[in-house]
């Protein structure tokens, strides 16, 4: 019974992913023409090189790699400090500043779209990468939070009393003791970040307009235009541009299940 679950998860789970192959190697009268569960007749590997040289894969690529990385960083530095505060020191509004962080993970993006545009163009920051890197941190930051501090909570305060008996203050101890036991966790909200940021596309639609700083979901309408569309290539540029998440998951999938579950569990 277990095993008939298990398969009928891995096929609806794989399933889209190979149409999604399927797709891209087809004719634009192959997919017009409504079979969508048949093989293409000749693969149409050109599909692929039409994606990447016309829908400037490697620019966006390059853009989308750039606004993951320094939002991950961003959201690492300002979850594990906050997480530290709230998990490890004693003071009153320890418990305020977690519902405050919690409160933040129910906001939706689309109701910040208008104020932060506002925001962004008397700052004079629309239309750059900084314009999408501040609300992702943002908008990530919560969640990143909740899983670390659950963690850091599980770990024992009598580490922490050693240290401060040998001499360390509250960076060091930050820095040598809470950071490396939190590796799980912190790889964890890396792999979350990079999924949510990765295929973002309505905040970035909304604060870049340039050309030059466009991230990979902009690929797509490369290939439409006012008299056709070029679907297979389309379908081409979708594979490239999951490959990079395709391979990240499955090469840590691991450790986003040992972080989610590492401080379920009190030391």
């Amino acid at each position: 019974m277990v095993l008939a679950i298990l398969s009928i998860l891995f096929v609806t789970q794989i399933y889209p992913l190979l149409w999604l192959l399927i797709y891209s190697l087809k004719s634009n009268e192959e997919i017009l023409s409504g079979s969508f569960f048949s093989l293409p007749a000749v693969p149409q590997w050109n599909n692929f090189r039409d994606a990447i040289q016309s829908g400037n894969y490697f620019q966006y690529l390059y853009n989308s790699f750039f606004v993951t990385i320094v939002t991950m960083l961003g959201v690492l530095l300002l979850s594990s400090l906050a997480s530290f505060a709230i998990s490890r020191f004693r003071w009153r509004y320890g418990q305020a500043v977690m519902v405050i962080f919690l409160i933040g993970m129910m906001i939706p993006m689309q109701a910040t779209l208008l104020p932060l545009m506002l925001i962004f163009k008397n700052i004079n920051i629309l239309n750059t990468h900084l314009s999408i890197i501040l609300p992702y941190i943002a908008f990530q930051t919560p969640i990143a939070v909740f899983i670390l501090s659950g963690f850091m909570k599980s770990i024992p305060h009598e580490i922490e009393e050693s240290a401060v008996v040998d001499g360390a203050g509250i960076f060091r101890i930050f820095r040598s003791i809470i950071l490396p036991i939190s590796v799980p966790p912190m790889m964890t909200v890396c792999i979350l970040t990079f999924i949510n940021i990765w295929n973002e596309y309505i905040m970035a639609a909304t604060f870049i307009s340039s050309e030059r700083l466009k991230t990979l979901p902009f690929g797509v309408y490369s290939f439409v235009s006012q008299y056709s569309i070029n679907y297979g290539a389309i379908g081409a540029f979708l594979v490239l541009g999951a490959l990079p998440v395709i391979l990240i998951y499955f090469l840590l999938a691991d450790k986003i299940t040992k972080g989610m579950v590492a401080g379920a569990v009190k030391g």
